[in-house]
C-alpha cells in the first residue's frame, strides 16, 4: 500500500490550516466543535453560512473532476488533507455533506449534463442543502422492501407518494433525491426510480421531527403526498442501480476525517480517566489501549481502501460505485462497534457522576448533557444506521467469503 504526502500536499495542508483559523472566528466562533452527533441543532442559521462560506473559498466539491462546476480540484491526497484539517479544527458538522459526498458523485455517474449543471453549482457553492429519501417504517436496511410510489402524470412530470424515514436533516434541506416504486406491481429490486424532489412544495411535503436520546431531532419521518418530482436520474426502472451506486461512494475520504474525531473524543475520555482516578483500573487501562489499537486498524484499512487495495474507492472522487461491497462493510462493522465502546467506556470511567446532569427545562431535553453523555447516547444507535451490523456481516459473507447466499 502507497498511500504518503507529498510537498504539494503539505503546501495544500497549509492553506487549508490558514484558512480554517481565520474563519472559524466572529460569527462562526459559537459553532465551533457542534453540529455533530448530539449537537445537530445548535446554531442552524450560522451552520448554512458556514456552507456558504466553504463555497465561496472553494471547498466545496474537491473530489469532482475538473472544476467545471465551480469547484476546486483537488487529487485524493488532498481530499484526505482537507479533510483532516477540517476534523482537526473542530470545524462545524457539515448541512452540506449529502449532495456534496453522495448526490454529486451519483450525478457525476449517472446523470446527464443538464442535470449536472443545473444541480452542482448550487451545492459548489453553499447555496442548495439535501437529504436522503430511502428509509421507510417497513424498509430500513432492507430497502428493496420500499413502497413509496411515484406516478407519471398527463403533463409527463413525475408525482410521489408515501412516507421516508430516519431522514437527516430534512427539515433543513432544499431537496430530497427519492428512491421509489415506478412500476405497479413490482416487486424488491426491480420497478424503481430515482428522483430528485424539491422540498418547498406546502401541502405536498409534511416534515416531522424524530426526538432521539439525546433530545434533539436530526432525523425526521417525511410524507410525501402528490409530491412533484423536478428530475428522473438514470433510466426509468434503474433506480436500485443508481441508489446502489450512491451508497457505494459513502463511505470514503470522509471516514478519515470521521477517524480524526474519533481520535478526539478517546482523548477526551483519557483526560476524564485521569482525572478521575481510573487509570489505576487495569480493565480501564486494558480498554483505553485496545480502542486505541482499534483506532489505528481502522485507519490502515481505510488508507487500504483509498489506495485501492482490497477494492475500495474515493468517495468524493472515484465513480459511483467505488467501495461497493465488502471493504466498506468491514469499515462500517469497524467503526460502529468501536464508536458505541468508547460511548461506554466515557461514562464508566467518570462513576455513577458520568450517569448524571442537571436539569435544564429550557434545553432540547430537561436535562443538560455534556460532550461525553451525548457520546454514549448517540453512539447506541452507531451500530444500526447506515446500514445495521448484521446487514454488513451479510455482505461480508456473500460478496467477500463466498457463502451461500441469505434465503
Amino acid at each position: 500500500m502507497e498511500f504518503g504526502f507529498g510537498e504539494e500536499d503539505e503546501a495544500f495542508r497549509e492553506e487549508a490550516r490558514a484558512w480554517l483559523d481565520t474563519r472559524l472566528t466572529g460569527r462562526f466562533a459559537r459553532i465551533v466543535g457542534r453540529g455533530g452527533p448530539g449537537s445537530e441543532h445548535v446554531g442552524a442559521a450560522q451552520r448554512r453560512a458556514w456552507e456558504r462560506e466553504l463555497g465561496s473559498g472553494g471547498w466545496i466539491g474537491l473530489g469532482w473532476g475538473d472544476g467545471a462546476y465551480g469547484n476546486r480540484v483537488g487529487t485524493l491526497t488532498q481530499q484526505v488533507v482537507w479533510a483532516e484539517e477540517y476534523a482537526r479544527a473542530r470545524a462545524p458538522g457539515r448541512y452540506g455533506h449529502i449532495g456534496e459526498n453522495l448526490l454529486a458523485p451519483t450525478l457525476l455517474a449517472y446523470g446527464d449534463e443538464e442535470q449536472r449543471r443545473r444541480y452542482l453549482p448550487p451545492i459548489a457553492r453553499g447555496e442548495e442543502l439535501w437529504c436522503q429519501g430511502y428509509s421507510e417504517p417497513g424498509a430500513g436496511s432492507d430497502l428493496a422492501s420500499l413502497r413509496t410510489c411515484a406516478s407519471r402524470g398527463r403533463d409527463g412530470r413525475w408525482r410521489v407518494t408515501g412516507q421516508k424515514v430516519w431522514t437527516s436533516l430534512a427539515h433543513e434541506a432544499d431537496w430530497c433525491f427519492v428512491l421509489a416504486r415506478s412500476e405497479a406491481g413490482s416487486v424488491r429490486h426491480r420497478g424503481l426510480s430515482f428522483l430528485l424532489v424539491p422540498m418547498d412544495q406546502p401541502g405536498r411535503i409534511d416534515v416531522r421531527p424524530i426526538r432521539q436520546l439525546t433530545g434533539t431531532s436530526e432525523f425526521n419521518e417525511v410524507f410525501f403526498d402528490g409530491a412533484v418530482a423536478a428530475d428522473l436520474v438514470g433510466e426509468e426502472g434503474d433506480g436500485w442501480r443508481v441508489a446502489m451506486g450512491l451508497l457505494g461512494v459513502e463511505r470514503g475520504v470522509s471516514t478519515l476525517a470521521q477517524q480524526v474525531g474519533f481520535e478526539e473524543e478517546l482523548r477526551g475520555v483519557v483526560r476524564s480517566a485521569v482525572a478521575s482516578g481510573a487509570v489505576g483500573d487495569p480493565v480501564v487501562v486494558e480498554g483505553i489501549v485496545r480502542l486505541w489499537g482499534e483506532l489505528r486498524v481502522m485507519r490502515w484499512n481505510a488508507l487500504r481502501m483509498l489506495g485501492g487495495g482490497g477494492g475500495g474507492g474515493a468517495g468524493g472522487g472515484g465513480g459511483a460505485g467505488a467501495g461497493v461491497g465488502g471493504v466498506s462493510s468491514v469499515a462500517k462493522l469497524l467503526w460502529g462497534g468501536w464508536h458505541q465502546r468508547l460511548g461506554e467506556l466515557a461514562i464508566r470511567v467518570r462513576g455513577a457522576g458520568g450517569a448524571v446532569g442537571p436539569l435544564d427545562w429550557s434545553a432540547a431535553a430537561p436535562y443538560a448533557l455534556d460532550d461525553q453523555q451525548r457520546l454514549f447516547l448517540f453512539s447506541r444507535a452507531d451500530t444500526i444506521y447506515g446500514g445495521s451490523d448484521e446487514i454488513q456481516r451479510t455482505i461480508i459473507a456473500e460478496r467477500v467469503l463466498g457463502l451461500p447466499r441469505e434465503a
